[in-house]
């Protein structure tokens, strides 16, 4: 039998610290009087209820819908042993989204510290196993977007507690400005040389003048595959990164076509062509 799993709880918290990732981007520091464990990877859900501010959207969301408005999800920025945080990117709104961007403007923009909320947490499988040491000696990280905070949170935690394990982390964007935790990724490659090798992709940026040499332009492909990833038969690739909605894909069926791929599918068809198997494939839809 699998272990059981924790009930997720709810419990509250309030805002020490906000971080300005980049213009739109901020992390939330936060502490909590009683708090469950996490595990690197997981994530928690706000109730855009919670802000009494949203309530008049929420309940005119709610009449156009004809029913309830969803709980959105955040995953931690943080590993375990550090102080409780999450990383939230303004969402704007595509026109033909089902899901409207409610609450991370809010997020964004107007939680200084002391603001309070409830929250529901832990969960979520995007995690390392626990006998990942195991299973093999190189995990890859291809993130793109906001879509790089729970690997954040993984890398953190597994250079602290998985010495035997080395790390490729490949970030794409589509602006250096829109590197989300561009310091502190630089910080680690420096901190541990042997175990961390950062990658950054703009694709949306044509002059790389000024910036680190590890910045390359356009998006991952199957050449920067092979040529950043030896070991394509054990490593494990852990990928998130914005995926087809849903919603994308009614479009498509109703229009008698396929949706297109988006960074998500993109990669991990790529990682598949390189050799990676699926069994050596984590992915989480995200942004």
């Amino acid at each position: 039998m699998p272990p059981e799993r924790p009930k997720p709880q709810t419990f509250e918290v309030v805002v020490t610290e906000v971080v300005q990732e980049t213009p739109d981007t901020v992390t939330l520091v936060m502490a909590a009087e009683k708090m469950p464990s996490y595990r690197a990877g997981q994530f928690l859900s706000i109730d855009p209820r919670a802000f009494r501010i949203l309530a008049g959207q929420v309940a005119y969301l709610e009449h156009l819908k004809g029913r309830k408005e969803l709980v959105r999800a955040y995953s931690m920025a943080s590993a375990p042993h550090e102080p409780l945080a999450i990383t939230i990117k303004e969402e704007l709104y595509r026109p033909g989204d089902l899901h409207f961007p409610l609450l991370s403007p809010v997020l964004v923009y107007a939680c200084p510290p002391g603001t309070r909320f409830p929250v529901v947490g832990f969960t979520g499988p995007y995690t390392l196993p626990p006998d990942v040491e195991q299973r093999t000696g190189h995990i890859v990280h291809l993130v793109a977007g906001s879509g790089v905070v729970p690997n954040f949170s993984i890398l953190k935690d597994s250079l602290r507690n998985h010495p035997k394990l080395r790390h490729t982390f490949i970030d794409t964007n589509k602006t250096w400005s829109d590197v989300i935790f561009q310091s502190t990724l630089a910080r680690l490659a420096s901190e541990f040389p042997d175990r961390l090798r950062v990658v950054h992709t703009l694709t949306r940026q044509e002059d790389l003048s000024g910036l680190p040499p590890g910045v390359r332009k356009g998006r991952v492909s199957r050449e920067l595959l092979e040529e950043l990833i030896a070991d394509r038969d054990t490593a494990i690739a852990y990928v998130c990164g914005p995926a087809i909605a849903n919603w994308d894909r009614k479009k498509a069926l109703e229009a008698g076509t396929q949706p297109t791929p988006r960074f998500l599918e993109s990669t991990l068809g790529n990682l598949q062509a390189v050799g990676f198997t699926p069994a050596r494939l984590r992915r989480e839809a995200y942004g």
